[in-house]
């Protein structure tokens, strides 16, 4: 049963929009001379009433509210509060509803995608090491697989913290409890006593899933201090509907925070991330400094448009938890039969059972087809793997004219 997700009709969206809207400043009918924001330019963009009464979204665009700071926390900007409420409403539906949360027992905001989720994170859990354990900085590090994203370096890089990569399975692409002993008894060999644990749901190349537990045991075993982050920029709004008997939420103890995209499978504009973490941690990123900020600052990101929270909101009311299955559902039997396809016709692939994405091996496709179909590459220089992502708009008519275009390039090699 769900707690805050449910399915609204287009005028319930449109209601709660323009009210929420209402309740924030209005630059042209109050008096308020201090914030340095307006409305969008009306010389550049229309702002017609008969234009914009039936579009909730656009409005909100135009009216252009500042989410700065963090709104599970209390005090946040008071000339914004009607939208900060869709917001936090929002944090709700991902961390309860989609992780499995307690109601009103995670903070967060959304940010500008996953990898801000990801630094976000790691700058609160250095921070906490160096205030609660005492830490020096460079007793602190990162672990994570070599498949996870390139924000670990970047997170690495901007904090003065490096970064442990743990082998994966070239045919399975999983980690291997042997593997992480050996990195993290290198690391104690490197004086690192402190670990931010980063886990996969979902990677950006493969759609490959880290088990918490190979982490966790032999973090455990080692004695090790350390936080567990979840990286489900990609998979954040597919998996947990794909496996509802997953460890990775908010119920599993050794998980203290999550980053998603809303800008991916939920289709919302880009620039839309969602950051969660358990209560108690927030304050270590906390900016006392802002201190014109109404509530301070907490976030990486700083200012942030509470359009793109709306959108977010919008999008999951409008399919609801239900209609949210079903999308997934239809993804996951679309990617199925793209499998067994390529399985038809001899191609070495990988796919997580639970995941969208497909990743060839290079030497089973012809490069021109691959570049033809616009196949990433995990390598552009030296690539290993092309990956396809099925998605709304990747049709069973789409994905036969590129078997059709694998099968002449095999009958080409065979003549």
């Amino acid at each position: 049963m769900n707690t805050y997700w449910k399915k609204k009709s287009q005028e319930e969206i449109k209601s709660r929009v323009f009210a929420a809207l209402a309740q924030n400043i209005n630059y042209k009918e109050e008096n308020f001379l201090g914030i340095p924001a307006t409305h969008l330019d009306e010389k550049v963009f229309n702002q017609d009433d008969s234009f914009l009464k039936d579009a909730p979204f656009i409005t909100s665009l135009v009216q252009n509210p500042n989410h700065i700071g963090c709104h599970t926390l209390g005090t946040s900007e008071s000339a914004f509060s009607g939208t900060q409420d869709i917001e936090k409403e929002l944090i709700e539906i991902c961390s309860v509803d989609i992780l499995k949360g307690e109601p009103l027992q995670n903070d967060g905001y959304i940010a500008s995608g996953g990898t801000e989720g990801n630094i976000q994170a790691i700058w609160i859990y250095r921070n906490f090491f160096m205030k609660e354990n005492n830490a020096d900085r460079d007793e602190i590090c990162i672990i994570c697989s070599e498949d996870s994203h390139y924000s670990m370096h970047k997170a690495g890089n901007l904090l003065s913290i490096p970064v442990y990569k743990v082998p994966v399975g070239h045919d399975d692409r999983q980690i291997s409890q042997d593997g992480l002993t050996e990195v993290l008894q290198q690391a104690q060999q490197d004086k690192k006593k402190y670990f931010i644990v980063v886990c996969n749901m979902m990677t950006t190349m493969f759609g490959s899933i880290d088990e918490v537990n190979d982490f966790v045991t032999p973090l455990e075993a080692l004695d090790c201090t350390y936080k567990l982050h979840v990286d489900g920029a990609y998979g954040g709004f597919y998996y947990p509907f794909s496996d509802e008997k997953s460890h990775m939420t908010f119920k599993n103890e050794k998980i203290t925070s999550f980053s998603l995209d809303a800008h991916k499978m939920a289709q919302a504009p880009y620039g839309t991330g969602v950051f969660m973490i358990r209560k108690g941690f927030m304050q270590y990123a906390n900016t006392e400094e802002a201190s014109y900020v109404e509530g301070e600052d907490f976030t990486l990101i700083g200012s942030r448009s509470g359009a793109n929270v709306i959108a977010t909101w919008m999008i999951l009311s409008k399919h609801g938890p239900y209609g949210w299955s079903e999308k997934v559902y239809i993804l996951q039997r679309r990617t199925q039969w793209l499998c067994d396809q390529l399985s038809d016709l001899g191609l070495q692939f990988y796919r997580h059972p639970m995941s969208n994405i497909v990743t060839i091996k290079n030497q089973s496709i012809n490069s021109e087809v691959a570049k033809q179909f616009g196949l990433v590459p995990d390598n552009h220089k030296n690539p290993k793997w092309m990956k396809i992502v099925v998605m709304e708009h990747v049709t069973i008519e789409k994905l036969m004219l590129l078997l059709e275009a694998i099968k002449t390039s095999k009958a080409k090699l065979v003549v």
